[in-house]
């Protein structure tokens, strides 16, 4: 029982902190304040969500009081680049494509690990690992089939910018995992990683944001709509906690049951999105949707059994 209450502790975090952390991430991209201005300053949306995710680091080593270990300090800095780089285009195409349509191309993050795991580290998969991927894309290409013809080159240029940055945050996405991977082999807590990506990340996005001039901008748009202070701080901490509930389960459960929580939750969090903000699905964007979740659900599974891993063969290709 005791295990039970702990994966329902688990689940209830993971769903409800990113419930509303998609809520938030919706009203401040894609929302209006004041005459109808809209929020444009994505570097230093980024950079709070560092700082409050460096602070509930910071907050849980001090309290576990583990001993750190001595890892390439380029490691952390060439990952919390990718680790930016995927959070910056992400919110960013917020501002062209709907909030479903984001949370279904991320979900495809396996295929980028995958083409990745390929082109890079010359690694061969089990072809279940390939039909999985497949269905995953073909799912994602029914969804992002048009409704119908756009009426205007505009709304279509809009949707190809959206699907280009998505694209380039699933690339980040992987390459951000192939460097936490060279990370872990030197036994870093999931806390220390943490800290140390959203440390040096806030290294980039404070240059960033100094180079850009976004920070009088920035004041300047608070100081007109006061009420974004309550959506980005709510967005930043739900972002966090939801992070902290992420490392429970998988220190106490395990990847597979992560990843299947994270991915039953990116499911409920487009059907949220849509009775809640009207996102509405035509009936071939919900085929694409189950296309997605089931070859993900497929690849889960696969994992329990021991077929998930690379081939017993796996070598680098000449």
């Amino acid at each position: 029982m005791n295990d039970i209450l702990k994966l329902c502790v688990c689940c209830t975090g993971v769903f409800v902190c990113y419930l509303f952390y998609g809520v938030y991430q919706e009203r401040v991209t894609k929302g209006k304040y004041e005459d109808g201005e809209k929020f444009t300053y994505t570097a230093t949306l980024v950079f709070v969500q560092c700082v409050t995710n460096s602070l509930f680091a910071a907050g849980a080593l001090a309290l576990n009081k583990k001993p750190t270990k001595n890892v390439p300090w380029y490691l952390f800095a060439m990952a919390a680049f990718t680790y930016v780089a995927a959070m910056m285009c992400s919110n960013m195409s917020l501002r062209f494509v709907s909030y479903p349509t984001q949370v279904l191309v991320k979900s495809c993050k396996p295929v980028a690990v995958l083409l990745l795991g390929i082109l890079i580290a010359g690694k061969r998969y089990p072809l279940f690992r390939y039909l999985c991927v497949a269905l995953i894309v073909s799912g994602a290409a029914i969804f992002l089939y048009p409704k119908d013809k756009p009426s205007a080159a505009k709304v279509e240029g809009n949707e190809l910018m959206g699907n280009m940055l998505l694209a380039a945050s699933l690339l980040f996405d992987g390459l951000t995992g192939a460097l936490q991977e060279k990370t872990n082999a030197f036994g870093v807590s999931s806390h220390t990683l943490m800290l140390n990506l959203n440390m040096y990340s806030l290294i980039y996005l404070g240059s960033g944001m100094v180079y850009l001039g976004e920070v009088p901008k920035f004041m300047a748009f608070v100081s007109r709509n006061p009420a974004v202070i309550k959506d980005v701080l709510a967005f930043c901490v739900l972002s966090s906690l939801g992070q902290n509930f992420i490392f429970m389960t998988v220190t106490t459960f395990g990847s597979l049951v992560c990843s299947l929580v994270t991915t039953t939750r990116k499911f409920f969090t487009i059907v949220f999105s849509v009775i809640l903000f009207g996102n509405r699905l035509v009936s071939h964007q919900w085929f694409g949707v189950a296309l997605v979740f089931s070859g993900l659900f497929i690849e889960g599974m696969a994992k329990r059994n021991g077929s998930g891993k690379p081939a017993a063969a796996e070598k680098k290709t000449s």
